[in-house]
């Protein structure tokens, strides 16, 4: 039997061949390029209508023929134009062409899925790398028709498991349609995200909306692996006692991890925390840019990002710079001297502070004189700015600077640091007319420093 299938096999292929030589190719060819053409057109019209963006979208690219729209449009009129063609010519490049295309469209939309879901991880290029190679590969065994002899030979191989007899045919059939249906799940649960962040408005909307879309993509995928295990064959009832398992595990080996886990959800539902919040946890004081299931990233001004568990921003005591109130409140000490207008300084200081086109008209600043210092009299000058995110020692130093060019013009001092040094010498050990003095008064040395 075998032997009479290769023969037919092959006497197919011969026939393939002949027709490629018949005049009737060019038709196909004319067909072909047609079905190029619309699908070229069709692309291009729905990427003009529909506002995209190239970077998170899956059916279209930077350019019309680089989205996984463009292989699927033409594969489709290519199976449109083949059972047309088929009544009238006896078809040998569209035998070529349909399994090309049907490669074409399973590598380029299964990168596009998984550049999309997962764009930023190292390990989706070597994927990316076999999807391709595997497709290729079954183009090559469809066109040359081996395809089903292999299958053929594949199921001769099986084994039992349990009560279930498993063939290696049946394993494959299962892992291509358990990678289908995980690139469908993550398909769409990547369309979901994008839509859902797309009109977020603010920082609690955001949290609240990056909370509901990784909800989904875990849950989509929960169910895209129970439907891909079934498509392999295995029991799903033996999940029991692997569900036992993972829970005990996760009792005494995974508590901490666990804690994590549930304390992102409890961030994420209450809104303690929300992406775009100013916190100080830890002794680490930033910007919180995203809130992951397991822990919360926060970067502070000067660029560096600290990964702090969720369970820390739980338990621990976490200040909130910007909960209620996006408004930071910032201050700079300066000292004058005793004799200095003290309304005067009030004013420069006042007026320094608002030279500065980050500090807010309302809430004003004000500047107060809150010490009397050894050196001199203490004013400190506190404003407001809504953008701590951008940095503040840049903000202090244009302050600082404003404040000291308006001091010297005004010709106010900033006085330098005294000290006052009082020397005892026992009298004994002083001549009679210097121990007169000493009785009198007391030697002091006055200066800007220790004599």
């Amino acid at each position: 039997m075998a032997g009479s299938a290769d023969v037919s096999m092959f006497e197919d292929v011969g026939q393939w061949l002949r027709a490629f030589a018949a005049p009737t190719v060019w038709i196909e060819l004319a067909g072909l390029l047609t079905c190029l053409g619309l699908a070229w057109a069709i692309v291009a019209v729905l990427a003009r209508g529909l506002r995209h963006d190239s970077h998170r979208s899956i059916l279209f690219g930077e350019k019309v023929v680089d989205g996984a729209l463009f292989p699927m449009v033409l594969l489709g009129l290519g199976y449109v134009a083949r059972t047309v063609l088929v009544n009238w010519v006896p078809l040998a490049v569209f035998r070529v062409a349909l399994p090309v295309l049907v490669s074409l469209a399973v590598i380029r939309l299964g990168a596009k899925v998984l550049q999309v879901a997962f764009p930023q991880s190292a390990w989706v290029k070597p994927i990316e790398r076999t999807i391709s190679w595997l497709a290729w590969l079954a183009m090559v065994l469809w066109v040359t028709g081996l395809l089903p002899l292999v299958l053929t030979e594949m199921e001769q191989i099986h084994w039992k498991v349990g009560s279930v007899s498993m063939s290696l045919r049946t394993m494959v059939e299962g892992a291509v349609t358990a990678c289908g249906v995980l690139l469908v799940t993550l398909w769409v649960s990547a369309a979901i995200e994008t839509r859902l962040l797309r009109s977020a408005t603010g920082g609690a909307d955001l949290s609240l909306r990056k909370a509901v879309s990784n909800a989904l993509r875990a849950l989509m995928i929960f169910f895209g692996l129970i439907v891909a295990m079934s498509a392999v064959g295995i029991d799903l009832t033996a999940l029991s006692v692997l569900g036992g398992a993972v829970g005990v595990g996760i009792g005494l080996g995974l508590q901490k991890l666990a804690a994590n886990y549930v304390s992102g959800f409890v961030i994420l539902t209450e809104r303690s925390m929300r992406i775009g919040d100013n916190v100080r946890v830890d002794n680490f004081e930033g910007r919180i840019t995203n809130i992951n299931a397991r822990y919360t990233v926060v970067r502070s001004a000067a660029g560096r990002e600290s990964i702090v568990p969720n369970e820390m921003l739980i338990t621990q005591r976490v200040e909130n710079l910007s909960l209620a109130d996006p408004k930071v409140w910032l201050s700079t000490v300066v000292s004058v001297a005793y004799d200095s207008d003290v309304d005067l300084v009030i004013r420069l200081l006042t007026e320094s502070a608002l030279s500065c086109p980050r500090v807010l008209r309302e809430p004003a600043p004000s500047a107060a004189l809150s010490a009397f210092g050894a050196d001199g009299l203490e004013f400190t000058v506190g404003f407001w700015i809504a953008d701590p995110e951008n940095g503040t020692l840049g903000l202090r130093s244009d302050i600082n600077r404003a404040i000291l060019a308006a001091l010297r013009t005004h010709r106010i001092e900033i006085p330098f640091p005294q000290r006052v040094m009082h020397v005892q010498v026992e009298s004994d050990a002083l001549p009679s007319g210097v121990r007169a003095v000493q009785a009198a008064s007391p030697a002091s040395v006055e200066g800007s420093g220790a004599h």
